[in-house]
């Protein structure tokens, strides 16, 4: 066996079942031979981002695997990896290599140390006997702690050197581990005695699929929950103690509960300052509990932690309140579940005339409200592209099951929302996928319409046209009122269609609805479909902070 040959059957033992991949990179044909699909993008870029949402949709529990050829293939990929770093998603990337006779000369790329700002584990294979070794250390550092990208450099020289002897490789098997029990005592009195508790839930429950856990320490102590942007989806948001998703924009519940509070909860979320993050006020107790020890004091000074897998250390804390409280927990006091539905209600009707708007340009927040009404939600995944097609859904869409919405943002690049929802589809193929974005997000990666289309990925893009850059005349006045310079065109559905996608533009609200059931009916064949949908620029969005 050669070195490919190997790689190949490692990534197989590891339950690789495809990966992302452009050429020339000769991994990808042992890898056919293997049993393992390729997936041919038509940007590198993409590919990653391909990678990413598999990734996402399984919890890590299998590894979304992009591989590139050796200069330009890791060097159009960079931008993807950063989002995936940004946003912590393990990927395995294995870019093709210099040879040792050309490594260290100019101006030959390497990936290694270029990469290794947006890894969290870079190696170079530099011998055909050292993959198994790299591969379980690559595999080790993808399935424990912070999730993120690691990379493997695969030299071409040693993908065609042949491996000495038999292959003895044994798939990484994962540890977790849980807080100390004094921690979690600590915690769960302090908690317990707070007035106005909440709990801010992060991406790190879903990676630990640790919703069930989160309700039910949620319902025992009577503590309503909030989510942040990745972690959307982590708490049903129809449940009487959500208080939907805040981020950039946000819910009104959130907002709410957020000023009156005296202990915020972090639960499975690094607690990163960010625009895309709302913020904690100032002067709570704050408790957090993460697996990353780094995140502790790193951006909010905590007053307690417990550091550990959100599920076992959810599982703690129940045992905990039972402890002090009994089994049954508390109940519903001091009128929270109330407080909450009032604010709901409060928060519809400000934005119901929106949501039903009869605007022609068609309202965004009609076109998101009837997405609600003709899409079977607990059997979906959304996400959505950076920029206003991102603050218009977030706040509204009631997202019921854990990996139902795919929410990201600690980076923000165009064009992201596309190969995450045909990685998504990929990992959850009876799922309903849709991606909404809008038409500079359109233009940076639309030509990957047609691998979804050659591939039969059947996945849904709604295209939110208003052609503009919403917003951006504020930046460059002088650009936008002599140049246009925030101005944006073409027919993007004649497009998709000539990409192989199904595909209409609709510039009638009242035929919003009847066009998604159509571009539904398209996806359960496997074809793509993509919408253009003719909209006004819209810059109101649900913001109460910041």
């Amino acid at each position: 066996m050669n070195g490919d040959q190997v790689l190949a059957k490692i990534l197989k033992a590891e339950g690789v079942e495809w990966i992302s991949c452009f050429p020339a990179q000769t991994l990808i044909n042992a890898c056919s031979v293997e049993g393992i699909r390729p997936v041919m993008c038509r940007q590198e870029r993409a590919g990653v981002n391909m990678a990413d949402g598999f990734s996402r949709i399984n919890n890590g529990k299998k590894i979304g695997v992009f591989t590139m050829q050796t200069g330009p293939g890791a060097e159009n990929a960079f931008g993807g990896v950063a989002q995936a770093y940004a946003d912590s998603v393990p990927i395995l990337l294995i870019p093709g290599g210099q040879p040792a006779s050309r490594q260290g000369v100019h101006p030959n790329f390497e990936a290694v140390p270029n990469y290794q700002g947006i890894t969290k584990w870079a190696g170079l294979i530099n011998m055909v006997e050292r993959i198994p070794e790299m591969v379980g250390r690559a595999m080790t550092q993808l399935k424990h702690g912070r999730p993120g990208p690691v990379l493997l450099e695969f030299p071409g020289d040693v993908a065609h050197a042949e491996f000495p002897g038999n292959l003895d490789y044994k798939p990484v098997q994962v540890h977790k581990s849980g807080a100390s029990q004094e921690d979690v005592r600590d915690l769960v009195t302090a908690l317990l005695n707070a007035k106005n508790p909440i709990i801010n839930a992060g991406q790190g429950v879903l990676y630990a699929e640790a919703t069930d856990e989160l309700v039910e320490f949620a319902e025992l102590t009577n503590i309503p929950v909030m989510t942040t942007l990745a972690g959307k989806s982590a708490f049903p948001e129809t449940h009487p103690l959500s208080l939907g998703t805040a981020a950039s924009s946000g819910t009104l519940m959130a907002a709410r509960f957020l000023e009156s509070t005296d202990f915020v909860l972090g639960m499975g979320t690094s607690f990163t300052i960010s625009n895309f993050n709302a913020p904690m006020p100032a002067g709570v107790t704050v408790a957090h509990s993460t697996n990353c020890a780094e995140d502790i004091n790193k951006d909010y000074r905590s007053d307690y932690g417990a550091i550990g897998d959100s599920k076992i250390v959810l599982g703690q804390m129940i045992e905990e309140v039972r402890r002090q409280l009994g089994a049954e927990g508390r109940g519903d006091i001091n009128g929270v579940r109330a407080e909450i539905a009032k604010l709901r209600e409060e928060f519809m009707t400000v934005w119901g005339p929106s949501l039903t708007s009869d605007e022609v340009p068609i309202s965004p927040y009609r076109v998101i409200n009837e997405m609600i009404t003709n899409v079977d939600i607990d059997n979906s995944i959304v996400t959505h592209d950076s920029g206003y097609p991102r603050e218009q859904i977030v706040p509204f869409w009631p997202v019921t099951k854990p990996r139902g919405y795919l929410g990201w943002g600690k980076s923000t690049q165009l064009g992201y929302g596309l190969g995450l929802s045909l990685g998504a589809k990929l990992a959850a193929p009876d799922k309903t996928v849709i991606n909404i974005m809008g038409d500079a997000a359109y233009g940076m990666a639309a030509m990957d319409i047609e691998t979804a289309a050659r591939s039969n990925i059947g996945t849904l893009t709604i295209v939110l046209n208003n052609g503009v850059m919403t917003h951006y005349h504020d930046h460059f006045p002088h650009a936008t009122e002599n140049w246009g310079s925030n101005k944006l065109g073409g027919d993007y559905a004649k497009v998709a269609e000539g990409l192989g996608a199904y595909a209409e533009r609709v510039d009638d609200p009242d035929e919003v609805g009847p066009a998604i059931r159509r571009a539904l009916e398209q996806t359960r064949e496997n074809r793509p479909a993509v919408l253009e949908m003719m909209t006004k620029e819209e810059e109101n969005i649900a913001r109460y902070w910041g």
